[in-house]
């Protein structure tokens, strides 16, 4: 008996039965892995996946404007933002006046710099410019549609030379959002059906989607309104906000029995 047990000793002693139980051994772990990972990639494997989508139009009911003043060849740097805290002073005061409340009203941008003329061969210093860009939020412009124009005219009389941009939003966005989120899963159960109608497949129960908003307001640059020397009835801006749309893509995956 004690030279049986000796002689199993021996045999897992030897290196080729050692290689060929460690590689036994690899293989059931590669083997155990494969099959979770399996499972876990996998969980479902006919699926179908459709995607819908809806649109909701809309007119925006708030204006982002940009505008701003440009000072140039003050003589001293100090001269410069006196000037332009002068300007914009009066600005800041008649967009007040034209319904704009303070909060909405908001500094972008401010710069002081020297301004170089080439004379000789080389750059001298030949001045002072100064720039405040300002950011207006107005709002309610769907009630009252010269009040963008309006803004901007009052600004111009006042002293502004600079308006960089407009854009246009809506305040119920959130809501439109759903609107729209709602249209789509319609639209993608739709095309659903009709599609289990046209391939005999049957569908089963929804096993996920995900949301794609593909739509949002874009933009609309606006330049060159004039500034302070200018009559404020012949800058007057025609500012139409037209009509935009949010739309939104919802893809669902059916299971396919």
């Amino acid at each position: 008996m004690l030279e049986k047990t000796m002689n199993v000793s021996e045999k897992w002693k030897d290196p080729k039965i050692g290689l060929m139980f460690f590689g036994i051994l690899i293989l059931g772990i590669i083997v155990v892995v494969a099959l979770t990972r399996e499972r876990i990639v996998s969980p479902i494997d006919n699926q179908v996946t459709v995607t819908g989508q809806g649109k909701v139009a809309y007119q925006p009911d708030i204006a982002n404007v940009t505008l701003g003043v440009q000072v140039e060849k003050a003589d001293s740097a100090e001269n410069a933002l006196k000037q332009l805290n002068e300007k914009m002073n009066n600005i800041v005061a008649a967009i007040e006046g034209a319904s704009v409340p303070k909060k909405n009203i908001q500094t972008q941008a401010y710069s002081l710099y020297p301004q170089y003329d080439f004379k000789n061969g080389a750059s001298v210093v030949s001045g002072y410019g100064a720039n405040q860009q300002l950011s207006i939020k107005i709002e309610g412009i769907q009630e009252n549609t010269e009040l963008v124009s309006g803004v901007i005219t009052a600004a111009s009389s006042a002293g502004i030379n600079q308006v960089t941009g407009i854009s246009f939003d809506v305040s119920s966005v959130s809501d439109l959002k759903q609107q729209a989120r709602i249209m789509a899963v319609a639209d993608a159960k739709a095309k659903a059906l009709e599609l289990s109608n046209v391939t005999g497949t049957r569908l089963g129960k929804i096993v996920g989607w995900y949301e794609n908003a593909v739509g949002s307001p874009d933009p609309q640059p606006l330049m060159g309104l004039g500034g302070s020397a200018m009559d404020a009835k012949e800058v007057s801006p025609r500012i139409p906000s037209g009509t935009q749309e949010i739309v939104v893509e919802m893809s669902l995956n059916y299971q396919v029995k």
